[in-house]
Formats: C-alpha cells, sequence, structure tokens
C-alpha cells in the first residue's frame, strides 16, 4: 500500500483546512517546494499536491508553485483542483505531473471525464469528497445530492481505475479513519481507491492495509505528519511490510 503526503497549496502556501473550512487554515510553510523536499527525504516516494485557489475559482492558480515542486522533488506527483478541463489536464501532464485528479468535473462534466479517460488512461483519476454520505464539490462549498458510492460506480462506467476518497467529516481531525468505509466503495465500484480524511496514527496505516487486497491501495497523510503526530518514515515501512 502507498503512502503519500500531502501538500496543499493555498496562496503559494503550504497549509492544512479543518475538515475542508478555509476559514480554519494551519500555514505550515511558506515554500511549498521545501515540505516537498522534507517528505521525500523521509522516503516518501509519491507526491499529492491540491491547488485549493483553484479548487474555488474553477482553474489552476498556483501552477508556479507546482512547477517548483516538480523542479525540487525529483518523485511522481498527482495533481487536483480547479481542472475543468482537457486543457487543463493536458497542461499538467506536459508539465511532468504524472497523474491529474478531476473533482468537481466529475459531477458538473461526466462527458469530460469520458473523454479525458478516452485520451489520457490511468493519468487521470477521480477525487470523490464525501459529507455524510453525498459528494461534496466546488472546493466543497456545495454538497451534491449523489451519494459517493454511486459517483465512484459511474467513474468506473467511464473507464476511471484510480479514485481519491476522502472522508470531509474526518479530514484534518486526527480522530481515526473508518477504513471499512474505503473498503466498501472499493468493493462495490470495482475501483481502487486511495484513502484519504482522518489518519492519525500507525494504528490507522495498518487498518486500512487489511484491506489492500479489497481494493485499498493508498492512503493520503496530511495534518498527522505535519504535526509530528504520525512518523512518515514508519508509516511507509508499515504499509511496505508484506509487499
Amino acid at each position: 500500500m502507498q503512502i503519500i503526503p500531502a501538500i496543499d497549496i493555498r496562496g503559494g502556501k503550504c497549509v492544512r483546512l479543518f475538515q475542508g473550512d478555509f476559514n480554519q487554515e494551519t500555514v505550515f510553510s511558506n515554500n511549498p517546494e521545501e515540505m516537498a523536499e522534507q517528505w521525500v527525504s523521509q522516503g516518501a516516494n509519491y507526491l499529492h499536491i491540491v491547488d485549493l485557489d483553484g479548487a474555488r475559482s474553477g482553474s489552476p492558480v498556483n501552477v508556479f508553485t507546482i512547477k517548483k515542486i516538480l523542479e525540487t522533488a525529483q518523485v511522481p506527483v498527482e495533481v487536483g483542483g480547479g481542472i475543468r478541463s482537457l486543457d487543463n489536464i493536458y497542461d499538467l501532464l506536459e508539465m511532468g505531473v504524472d497523474r491529474v485528479i478531476l473533482g468537481s468535473a466529475a459531477i458538473d462534466n461526466p462527458k469530460l471525464v469520458k473523454q479525458a479517460s478516452r485520451e489520457f488512461g490511468d493519468s487521470v483519476i477521480v477525487g470523490i469528497d464525501a459529507k455524510n454520505g453525498r459528494v461534496a464539490v466546488h472546493g466543497w462549498d456545495d454538497t451534491s445530492e449523489i451519494t459517493s458510492t454511486e459517483l465512484a460506480m459511474r467513474m468506473g462506467d467511464a473507464g476511471i481505475t484510480t479514485i481519491i476518497f476522502t472522508d470531509i467529516a474526518k479530514d484534518g481531525t486526527l480522530s481515526g479513519v473508518n477504513a471499512e468505509r474505503f473498503a466498501e466503495i472499493a468493493i462495490r465500484s470495482g475501483i481502487s481507491v486511495i484513502a484519504s480524511g482522518g489518519v492519525a496514527s500507525i494504528k490507522d496505516i495498518k487498518a486500512l492495509k487489511k484491506y489492500e487486497k479489497d481494493g485499498v491501495i493508498g492512503v493520503i497523510l496530511g495534518k498527522s505528519i505535519y504535526t509530528g503526530k504520525l512518523d512518515l518514515s514508519e508509516a511507509i515501512k508499515v504499509a511496505e511490510e508484506g509487499d
């Protein structure tokens, strides 16, 4: 199972939000590329980057900062936030991004998801963020009527092979993961799932790893490693045990 440190960018800074609330922001670094180097030095071989400004505005904003991370980190990265067109996807992949994450577009423009899947294959994945079982969009400001499970199944039909599923209620709370929920999404949709939200300890990593055979292939770490509650190197070691 892969461990993926998160770097959330707002105003060119590396921040963490509490339950996706832009009014509850903690700045951890003025230089996101330095955070990227720190995680790589601790063993990370992949990074998860979110352009928070882009998620709210509807188009990528922190492109310059993403470029700097690509130049300094020297590991593959996935990027999400405000990606709403084939041109957006193409530009990021040309820049050197390994995977592009479609979020709100999965609800607003399902045709785009199908087109992107056909054109770019596994270089496009989908982020599904849920509040009380319903999918949240537009920087988590709005909640749709569709359930996370239903959307995951639709994404499978559209050709998507991997989703990032975020439990918003637990995001940034360090309250522990609902590992069974991530496994349920993977099993019912037939799509590989990267878990996000609530990881607080090695216990959570072990709980998620139990469901690796069911399709939970990775986990994104945020506040737990930024606050030092969880040691990234140890998490990577545990996740790779038995591989």
